[in-house]
């Protein structure tokens, strides 16, 4: 199967080159690019691109994604809420582990995963105040940290 990031490319495309009025039809389109994804895979996909759905003038909608200024606002959404309950950030083989405030684990895991990090497969929130993120193989602690740094200035790790 083809890699996430790759699939929302070619969702991206697809909605910018075509008038998509379903997710049946989005579908197709993504099996016909040799994707094999469920409705509810492509769901979440669609809610991560922030894709709506605008009126087309007659008596039908299609999908959209937001423009450029709406990316950069949730991209600085996405630095500021790591940054609300980051404490700090200690690497040990593929496993990053992120210490934050208690209750910001879900915050921090989500703004981790939305942020959409080629280096990081996934994120597992503890209980109330860790975060524990999956490095890709081959990826080390200090490159997921310039990584990080890149989408979250901020940061100073």
């Amino acid at each position: 199967m083809k890699e996430r990031l790759t699939r929302l490319k070619i969702i991206r495309k697809l909605i910018k080159t075509y008038r998509i009025e379903s997710q049946e039809a989005l579908l197709g389109y993504l099996t016909r690019e040799g994707f094999e994804v469920t409705q509810a895979t492509l769901s979440r996909d669609l809610k991560l691109l922030k894709v709506g759905k605008v009126s087309d003038g007659h008596n039908g909608y299609v999908y959209t994604l937001p423009g450029e200024e709406d990316r950069q606002e949730s991209e600085l959404s996405l630095a500021q809420d790591f940054m609300r309950g980051y404490i700090s950030i200690e690497c040990s083989g593929n496993i990053a582990v992120i210490k934050t405030y208690s209750g910001y684990a879900d915050v921090v895991a989500q703004s981790i995963d939305s942020m959409g990090m080629d280096e990081v497969l996934g994120t597992i929130a503890g209980g109330d105040n860790c975060v524990f993120a999956c490095l890709r193989e081959g990826v080390t602690g200090d490159q997921f940290l310039d990584a990080l740094k890149l989408k979250v200035p901020e940061l100073d790790e």
